[in-house]
Formats: structure tokens, C-alpha cells, sequence
């Protein structure tokens, strides 16, 4: 019988660390959370010291029950949750409900799940970090008490079942600002010119770019067309001679190993994974994988992490690897050091491999193709981390045309050779066409001008936010820690405050007027300024240098004047009603739009008595489009009537036309056969996460899914 127990939070991470440890060792998971404040309530004395009032989770209690059973008898019980304050905070409640004078209870903490990592972790347990579960109870009572304090508000102002949140109200804000700054941007026309120069005298070799940047030693500033033709009518006689050459040797340092900010922005510029996808598939290469001949092993260090710090092991194993494939010379005499942010902990590592020897295309097999692909983005920053800088040679030609004398133009030309690859070496080759190379140009050598092309352009805006761009802010500004990053994009995309469209967030007209009540009568807690002090001060109490109630003082007392506020003077918009040009099919009423916690849709004014209503699209412009139902073929099975494609948030579906009298509604159709083989089902349409993806009519007998029609 096993003498010891030990709990963590998901079953992969079970079954990996159970292999480790052996016969002597229960391995259980606790599936999470088993405790946690009420979802009926606030469940928060505020009067009272902010007391929390903890309860087992809904749903949770078989299971917090089975784990009072193992731990009956066991004078061990070791508490394996995350390295980080939610993972402590797990550990603690775990530690209060299974707490005995017969069981010693011991925190284990290991940021990469290996063997050796493990069996070293559990040789040196400690105590529960109360200033760490102190941060993450503060944290939890800040959110519950902005959460539950405006949710309610939202409800009767605008429309129930609204949220607002501390932390995603900001994230909100950011987008919306964005938003307002992008629809009163007004483009202004410019004109750049290029030359196609050639040396003389061969005529064969290959022509290279220069650009117009001074006209009589000012910027060139072009801004219509009949600007540009008549410069080029100006140059078209003139001699184009090397007026300047410039050689510079720059060395180029390699990029520090991720951290979870980096990674979500790196895996979405190059596998364009969301956050939340990538956080979903690092969780997975964190927890273990069946490896040939290993066994299930962890691929990869805790992902949730700020620091780029590096243990000493895994340079040294870096080095070897390095060494035996690349040559010592692409080894730097000493390992680099990566500066780190304020109040990252030492005891932390950035993002890698748990061995650089795993290589991605050797264990290609063993992983998925979104595992495989992120894997592979980190083990090579990480390596790249551990080479030497490279060496580029960049050259700047300046190429002067004087069509008179009174009269110059001065074309540029950058290029950069690569003469030590060093980092570089591990770089797609695609990733390296931004180094050209320019001809070996001599100063006052005349050259050919073999054509000028003009070309038009217009001031952009600023991008709209993308998941990685988003991150990025919110890194920079303090908003929010390595774990909240992909919540908050997610939180923010299912309350329908924002909607994703090819990548860019958009805010939606709910998000908009949310956000514009949040931020009328409630500044403070929209400022991004506070939130980050907020941040700054929940790190204070992780080091032990500020009391969790202090930081619940000092918020609550602003916040409560402003709610009071709130509750008196915010408008309500749920009983405000906007006329439309629409006439309601059903009784010939005029339509309005309402508000819903989804956002405005057309509703008959003749509700209640007429329950006609529509969904609609808004534009970006304050416009909006009727989502009419789409006529099909398919007849219903129940009455007979027209079946018709309706719109609805989980995305389209078959519905009767008599509808509501009779409510049959079915999954679209494809026309296309299930592959899979021996069934005779048809792909349909379905939804998840507003992502469309094709299954098999015959499930729950046929579970065959894909994201591509056949």
C-alpha cells in the first residue's frame, strides 16, 4: 500500500509524475479548484476585515471526498500544484480541508516535469508560502468585489446578465481607445520615388534600390502625383554618382528564452495560435507526452513565467549541444545574461526545453501538429539564446542626381551582409531575406539609371490590437500577470465586448457603451495606471513587505463613494429604445433596437404581446445589417412547413419557418459524406467557440470532426 499521497491539479500532470516516483507514491488529481467564494453571493465581509467566506466549488464535492478517503492513513500528503500564487492558493485550501494530527502535510514545488526534477523536488519540501496564497486572496477578493459590485448595476442599467471585470474592463478600454483613434484618422496622400541603378560599364550585372529620401538637402516630402512626374521629368537627363559610402559593423545579439507574454506574441506572429490555443498546448507539453523510450515526460519548463533566467544545468547542456552540431565557435565565451524585470523571482526560469537533445523533428511523431510547431518555436529560441551574437556589415550608399546646378537629389540604398551567422544559423532562410546586399561601390562612380518608379501612398492608423499586440500593451503596462494574459482576451471575445475578425479585436457597440459608463463613473478603476499599481502592490504582498488587507483598504474606500454615484445618476439605456426604418413582418409595429447582453438586436415595440425579433450586424461606422432568416429546400420532419437558416450566437442553424409554434431546429447540412469508414452519415455545420467545424450527423455513434471540409 502506498505510504504517501500526493495531489495535483490535473490527471496528464498525475500520470507523468506517478512514473516517477514509484509503488510508495498515490498519485491523485484534484481537477483544480475544490474551493473557492460563492457563486450565488459576494461571498466577502467587507465590514469584517474582507473576511472571505470559502466554499466547496459546485460539483466538487465527490470529488474532495474521494481525496479525504486517500489521504486517511497516509502520515505524508504532498501538495505538487503549479509554482505560482493560484497554485499555492490550490495547495492551501487542499491543506485546510485535509489537515489531520496523524498527516504531515508538504508543499512540493518543481518547475519542469523530468524525473530527476521531480525526485529532487520531493527531497526538499517546504511549508505553504502564506505571502504567495496572501497575493492570490486578494487578488481573488479585488475581482469578486469589482465583479460583483457593477455586474448587478450593468443588469439594470443596460441589460441583465452583463459582467464587468478589473482587470478585462481595462483590456476593454484599451481596445476601444484604439478603436476611436483608428475612426478619426484621416489618411493624407504621399509619393515616394525609387531608382533601379546599375554599375557601369557591364549591363549584365544586377541592378539594385535606392530611394529618393532629400531634395536640396531636405526630407522629401511628395504629396500628389503631378509633384512626382515632374521630378522624374527633372531627373530624367541627370547622372547619378556614389556621394557617399558608409560601412558599419554591428553585432546582433540573440533574443532571451520566452516568457509567456513573449511566447503568446511570438506563436501568434508565426503560427498566428491565439492566446489561449497557445497557452492550451504549452499546458499540454508542460504536463508530460508519451516518449519513445522515455515514457510520458514533460517537454517543456512551467509556462507561466516572467523571469528569462536559465538554470545552470541547462546552459551547460545547451553548450554540449551546441558545440557537438555547430562548432565551439558558435558558443559565446560566457553564457548570456538576460536582464529581468523588477520583481521577477530569482527561483523562476524562462520558457524551454527540459532538454535541448529532445529535438523537435526527432520526437515529430510522438506530438500533434500544433504541439510539434510550438515546441519547436520554443526549443529554438531557446538555443538561440544560448549562441553567439552575429556579426552583420551594413552599408548605407548615398547616391546624388543634380539635373542642374541649383538643384540635387540624394537617393539612399541600406544593405547588410551577414559575416558571422552565429544565432542566425537556426533562422529560416525565409526569415533572412531583409539581408541584402548592396554592389561594392566605389565613391564618385557614376552609375546607370536604368528606371525611376514612382509609387503612391497614405498615412495609416494605428493596427487594430491583435492577440500578441494586446499582450504586448498589457505586459507594458503592468496590466495583469503571465497567467491572466489569455483569460483576458478570451473574458473579454465571450462577453461580447469585443469581437475577433482575421486576427484584429474589434470593439463591439456593447463594448463601446460599456465601456463609456465604466469609465464616466468609474475613472479610477478603468486608469491603467492604477491597475498597474494595483499589480505592483498585489507583488508586495508575495514578498512580504504589505498586508493583503491594505491593498482591499486602500481600493475600496474610492471605489464604494463612486458606486454610490453610479447607482444614482448612470443612465439607463435598458429602457431606452432606438427607432428603426423597420416594420415587424408578424404585426406591422415598428421595430426598435433593444440591448441584450449580447448587444443591440431589433426587436418588435409591440413586445410582449409581439416576441418578433431579429439579430443584426453592426458595422464598424455605427450601421447595422438585419440578419434575415435564409430560405433552403429542407423540409421540417415535425409539420411539414419551409425549414430556414437562422443566426444565433453560437453561429447558423436549420430552423422551422413556423416557428414558435412548432421549435424543430437542426444542425446545416453539408451534402458531404462522413469519410469515416462503415457510416453512412453527412458532415454538418457546427460551432465551438464561434469557430466553425464539420461533424458527422450520426453522433454520438460517430465522432468523426474536422476543421476542413472534405
Amino acid at each position: 500500500m502506498p505510504k504517501s499521497l500526493v495531489i495535483v491539479e490535473s490527471p496528464t500532470k498525475s500520470r507523468t509524475i506517478s512514473k516517477f516516483l514509484g509503488g510508495d507514491y498515490e498519485v491523485v488529481s484534484s481537477m483544480g479548484h475544490l474551493i473557492d467564494l460563492p457563486v450565488s453571493k459576494m461571498g466577502v465581509d467587507i465590514d469584517n476585515g474582507f473576511k472571505p467566506e470559502y466554499i466547496v466549488v459546485k460539483g466538487r464535492r465527490k470529488i474532495l471526498d474521494e481525496l479525504k478517503n486517500k489521504a486517511k492513513g497516509k502520515p505524508k500528503i504532498f501538495l505538487a500544484t503549479d509554482p505560482d500564487r493560484e497554485g499555492e492558493a490550490i495547495s492551501w485550501h487542499l491543506s485546510n480541508e485535509l489537515k489531520s494530527k496523524d498527516t504531515k502535510l508538504l508543499r512540493v514545488e518543481f518547475h519542469q516535469i523530468t524525473k530527476d526534477t521531480v525526485i529532487a523536488a520531493f527531497l526538499a519540501p517546504r511549508d505553504i508560502d502564506m505571502n504567495r496564497v496572501n497575493a492570490q486572496q486578494a487578488r481573488r477578493i479585488l475581482d469578486r468585489i469589482v465583479g460583483y459590485s457593477i455586474s448587478p448595476l450593468l443588469w439594470k442599467k443596460i441589460s441583465y446578465g452583463l459582467s464587468a471585470g478589473r482587470v478585462q474592463s481595462v483590456a476593454v478600454r484599451l481596445i476601444v481607445e484604439r478603436e476611436k483613434k483608428i475612426r478619426a484618422f484621416i489618411p493624407q496622400e504621399y509619393w515616394e520615388i525609387e531608382a533601379k541603378l546599375r554599375e557601369k560599364p557591364d549591363a549584365k550585372k544586377e541592378s539594385f534600390s535606392a530611394k529618393l529620401e532629400k531634395i536640396d538637402n531636405k526630407k522629401a516630402q511628395i504629396s500628389d502625383k503631378q509633384s512626382a512626374d515632374s521630378i522624374i521629368d527633372e531627373l530624367k537627363g541627370a547622372k547619378f554618382v556614389v556621394s557617399g559610402v558608409k560601412q558599419t559593423k554591428k553585432v546582433r545579439m540573440p533574443y532571451p528564452p520566452y516568457t509567456t507574454s513573449k511566447l503568446q506574441q511570438g506563436a501568434y506572429n508565426k503560427l498566428k495560435f491565439s492566446a489561449s490555443r497557445t497557452m492550451r498546448i504549452a499546458q499540454q507539453l508542460y504536463e508530460g507526452l508519451e516518449i519513445p523510450d522515455e515514457g510520458s515526460v514533460g517537454l517543456i519548463t512551467y509556462m507561466r513565467t516572467d523571469s528569462v533566467n536559465v538554470a545552470k544545468s541547462a546552459q551547460e547542456e545547451a553548450a554540449s549541444y551546441i558545440s557537438k552540431e555547430f562548432g565551439n565557435k558558435f558558443l559565446p565565451k560566457i553564457p548570456h545574461r538576460f536582464k529581468t524585470k523588477q520583481r521577477t523571482q530569482e527561483a523562476h526560469e524562462a520558457i524551454r526545453p527540459t532538454s535541448v537533445f529532445r529535438v523537435p523533428d526527432k520526437i515529430k511523431a510522438s506530438l500533434n501538429n500544433d504541439q510539434y510547431k510550438l515546441y519547436k518555436l520554443i526549443w529554438q529560441r531557446f538555443l538561440q539564446s544560448q549562441m553567439r551574437a552575429a556579426i552583420l556589415n551594413t552599408k548605407t550608399v548615398e547616391i546624388t542626381a543634380k539635373p542642374s546646378e541649383a538643384r540635387s537629389y540624394i537617393f539612399k540604398s541600406v544593405g547588410t551582409q551577414i559575416i558571422f551567422e552565429g544565432f542566425l544559423i537556426l533562422t529560416p532562410e525565409k526569415e533572412k531575406k531583409d539581408y541584402l546586399n548592396i554592389p561594392q561601390l566605389l565613391l564618385n562612380e557614376e552609375l546607370n539609371l536604368v528606371k525611376l518608379i514612382p509609387s503612391q501612398h497614405f498615412t495609416k492608423p494605428l493596427a487594430r490590437y491583435t492577440d500578441a499586440s494586446l499582450v504586448k500593451a498589457l505586459e507594458e503596462k503592468g496590466i495583469g500577470r503571465p497567467s491572466t494574459y489569455a483569460p483576458i482576451i478570451s473574458t473579454v471575445i465571450r462577453r461580447h465586448y469585443v469581437k475577433k475578425e482575421k486576427g484584429s479585436l474589434f470593439p463591439t457597440s456593447l463594448g463601446d457603451v460599456v465601456n463609456e459608463m465604466l469609465v464616466k463613473f468609474f475613472p479610477h478603476v478603468l486608469d491603467v495606471k492604477f491597475t498597474a499599481r494595483m499589480e505592483d502592490e498585489l507583488d508586495k504582498v508575495e514578498e512580504g513587505r504589505m498586508k493583503w488587507q491594505d491593498v482591499l483598504i486602500d481600493f475600496y474606500s474610492p471605489f464604494s463613494d463612486r458606486l454610490a454615484v453610479a447607482q444614482k445618476k448612470m443612465q439607463e439605456l435598458k429602457r431606452k429604445e432606438q427607432p428603426t426604418e423597420y416594420k415587424c413582418e408578424l404585426c406591422g409595429r415598428p421595430m426598435v433596437l433593444k440591448w441584450s447582453r449580447r448587444g443591440r438586436f431589433l426587436s418588435c415595440s409591440g413586445y410582449p404581446k409581439c416576441k418578433n425579433a431579429k439579430p443584426i450586424k453592426e458595422n464598424p461606422d455605427g450601421t447595422f445589417e438585419v440578419l434575415e432568416d435564409e430560405k433552403t429546400d429542407y423540409i421540417c420532419d415535425k409539420c411539414g412547413k419551409p425549414m430556414v437558416i437562422k443566426h444565433s450566437r453560437y453561429g447558423r442553424f436549420l430552423s422551422c419557418s413556423g416557428y414558435p409554434k412548432c421549435k424543430n431546429a437542426k444542425p446545416i447540412p453539408t451534402g458531404v459524406k462522413c469519410p469515416q469508414p462503415g457510416c453512412d452519415g453527412e458532415l454538418v455545420e457546427r460551432y465551438n467557440r464561434g469557430r466553425i467545424f464539420y461533424a458527422c450527423s450520426n453522433y454520438p455513434e460517430c465522432k468523426y470532426t474536422t476543421r476542413k471540409l472534405p
